[in-house]
């Protein structure tokens, strides 16, 4: 029996309608993060109020210059919503965040003492200091502790109720399988692969591929992390191989360069990228089609489809797909899928050195190393640099070696004969500054920016581009000619690759073309100021492996079966997401992880919508970390934190009396402008994120 899902069944209802489907997330997403608010704020309150301690104001948001929304009066007690959405907070009678009024607190407490009302006595340097016995700092230090941490101790009981809400809904996870390698990065440099399936993490097993980003995330980045890895082989058993990674620190936070995994089903919404020959399959593929065998082989991975699409990418494959019909039930369907030609502007780059090397290939065996450049391949010119791995692989097809040459940064050149194989996996650049890889070999390099040679008659011949130039940034138009009749064009440009940094390789705008729809341009901008709009054609003897089928997401729904499951994971998910965030700080304390990766107010409400947009469950996900996180942080002993108060309070009990009230003012001005400097500088990081490239 579903014992949750019939309480849940009108939400879903409505927000499954399309009309409402917007406000019902904006709706999850105001709701969501004010809740989180709330009850750290009301763990303080009812704590206070247990102790008979006096609130004076209870305030979800901060009513900054007395700005507010509402407000209204229940008791003593003013409940308001403020217009500043950073939190909120409640006032009880002597205590104060604020250290320009701090000492004026201190006597207001002091002043509001009811007539003939019993007196309290501080020790210490205020031991003459009488307070009414409601206010904060009347209360034994027990009670302060036990007020300042409810906060806490409250957003890790919404983070566990949020996530045993969560798993009796059931939670849609992604499975730990490797979908796509980032070229020259720390996984593709181990060995990993597409369609390898993650098992463990260390000595700990994983079952889902948020298990292993936030494994690695904290990972030991000198040290590296050892990855028992399950690799798919077609028509027999799958092999287990264990490899050490080592994270690369060139984002926000320690990565290994790899996407989650895919199924061997295509994806229900479409089957196939726009205007490629996979829509013009007979009969053609749906979406929701599951392929079953290749050619007669048969696939029941997605690592299996994989290679066989590396194998024979100018051929026409004979897919077996079974497909779900209404009228007809479960159909086992034969379609022929056409191959994919590329599609280039006539441009020949300038070839790079090698970037990176993978342990353990022939490359390395060879002694080839970062910083080196291929000269030639059986004493012939390199010639376009990015056609490299599909001229090895139609060589492989007769020879089972060639003479490889290259020179090292001193010049020193080498030759020495390679192993051609036919290709069990293709990669592609993902993001920019990937780098055209060679996977029989196991090396990576760079093409740059810069050309070397134009072909005739080709987009870029006919543009007037001469060899020499040098490309420094590339904008995809999706209708420039829309843009150029007095519209925006920013509001019919797809993209912009700047070519001029550290990311300046063409690899990425190379696999960039294969992709566009159809009508788009691509217009490059050289270092001399000058633009070029060019439209990409088709190759006549250039396929690309990746057919432009679009495949579902190797996900499973995890579902407790009963409340004592849903207790279960939902304490395995709380303690999880605690234990992250500590080991993240962590890490952001050693430098492992970048303060570029913070999220803001915006950063955070922008992600919430995401979850929100993902179902109710993977929001209540989310909305459990988001409370751990503040539970979390807000312990950290900054003065002005819940974790500053324990201090301060810590070092009474120790000591017998509180601090000095000028230490205390100083130190928490101190803490203040920390976090605002925190603030301002994870706002702007949201806006660079959100809205750097508009």
């Amino acid at each position: 029996m579903d014992w949750f899902g019939s309480l849940t069944q009108p939400l879903a209802a409505l927000a499954d309608s399309s009309l409402l489907t917007f406000w019902w997330n904006v709706a999850l997403v105001l709701l969501g993060l004010n809740l989180v608010i709330l009850v750290h704020e009301l763990g303080h309150f009812l704590v206070a109020k247990w102790f008979n301690v006096k609130c004076e104001k209870f305030y979800v948001w901060f009513d900054i210059f007395g700005l507010r929304f509402f407000r209204f009066r229940l008791g003593e007690t003013e409940y308001g919503l403020g217009v500043l959405p950073l939190g909120g907070y409640v006032k009880m009678l002597g205590q104060e965040d604020n250290p320009a009024r701090l000492r004026e607190e201190i006597e207001r407490a002091k002043r509001s003492r009811p007539p003939g009302g019993e007196a309290f006595a501080l020790k210490g340097d205020r031991e003459e200091s009488l307070f009414d016995p409601r206010s904060f700092l009347a209360q034994s230090v027990p009670r302060r502790m036990a007020i300042i941490s409810a906060g806490v101790l409250m957003n890790v009981v919404f983070a566990f109720a949020a996530a045993v809400i969560a798993f009796s809904l059931g939670v849609e996870q992604q499975a730990p399988t490797v979908g796509a390698v980032f070229p020259g990065e720390a996984a593709w440099r181990a060995g990993i692969r597409p369609g390898d399936n993650i098992e463990k993490v260390g000595n700990r097993p994983i079952s889902r591929f948020t298990d292993l980003q936030r494994a690695i995330s904290v990972g030991d980045v000198a040290d590296g992390v050892k990855l028992t890895i399950r690799r798919p082989v077609l028509g027999g058993e799958p092999v287990r191989l264990e490899l050490m990674v080592h994270p690369d620190r060139i984002r926000a936070t320690p990565t290994i360069g790899v996407t989650n995994g895919f199924s061997t089903q295509l994806d229900p919404r479409w089957a196939f990228l726009p205007d490629v020959p996979t829509a013009e399959s007979e009969p053609p593929l749906l979406p929701g089609d599951r392929i079953v065998a290749i050619e007669g082989q048969e696939v029941n991975e997605f690592g299996h489809i994989h290679k066989l699409f590396a194998q024979d990418p100018d051929r026409p494959l004979r897919l077996t797909v079974e497909r779900l019909t209404a009228s007809a039930g479960r159909q086992t369907v034969e379609v022929v899928l056409q191959p994919r030609k590329v599609r280039h502007l006539g441009l020949v780059m300038k070839l790079g050195p090698v970037v990176a090397v993978q342990e353990g290939s022939p490359a390395r065996e060879a002694g080839i190393a970062p910083g080196d450049r291929l000269v030639a391949v059986d004493g012939q010119p390199i010639g376009d640099p990015i056609r490299l791995p599909e001229l090895l692989r139609k060589l492989a097809q007769s020879r089972d070696s060639v003479d490889l040459s290259w020179e090292n940064a001193n010049g020193r050149k080498q030759t020495k004969t390679l192993p051609l194989r036919q290709p069990e996996w293709f990669d592609r650049a993902l993001v920019p500054g990937n780098p055209t890889s060679i996977p029989m070999w196991g090396l990576a390099f760079q093409v740059l920016p810069e050309v070397a040679e134009v072909i005739p008659d080709s987009p870029a011949a006919k543009a007037g581009i001469r060899p020499g130039a040098v490309i420094r940034e590339v904008r995809i138009h999706a209708d420039p000619q829309a843009a150029n009749s007095g519209g925006d064009a920013r509001s019919h440009r797809l993209a912009i690759v700047d070519l001029s940094g550290s990311q300046g390789d063409w690899t990425f705008v190379h696999f960039l073309l294969q992709d566009l729809p159809r009508g788009a341009k691509v217009e490059l901008v050289l270092t001399d100021g000058s633009a070029h709009l060019l439209e990409p054609v088709p190759a006549e003897d250039w396929f690309l492996p990746d057919r432009g089928l679009v495949f579902a997401t190797a996900s499973f729904v995890l579902k407790a079966s009963s409340l004592i499951s849903a207790v279960q994971l939902g304490a395995e998910e709380t303690w999880s997401a605690l234990t992250f965030i500590i080991r993240t700080l962590q890490k952001l304390g050693m430098g492992q992880v970048s303060p570029r990766g913070l999220a803001g107010p915006i950063g955070i409400a922008h992600i919430a919508y995401y979850y929100a947009s993902e179902g109710l469950a993977a929001f209540l996900i989310f909305l459990c970390l988001l409370s751990a996180n503040l539970a979390v942080l807000n312990f950290i002993p900054i003065p002005i934190l819940d974790g500053g108060h324990m201090l301060f309070l810590t070092y009474e009990a120790i000591r017998g009396k509180p601090p000095s009230e000028s230490v205390v003012a100083a130190l928490t001005f101190a803490g203040l402008v920390f976090l605002l400097t925190l603030m301002i500088w994870a706002t702007g990081m949201d806006f660079l994120r959100i809205f750097g490239n508009s």
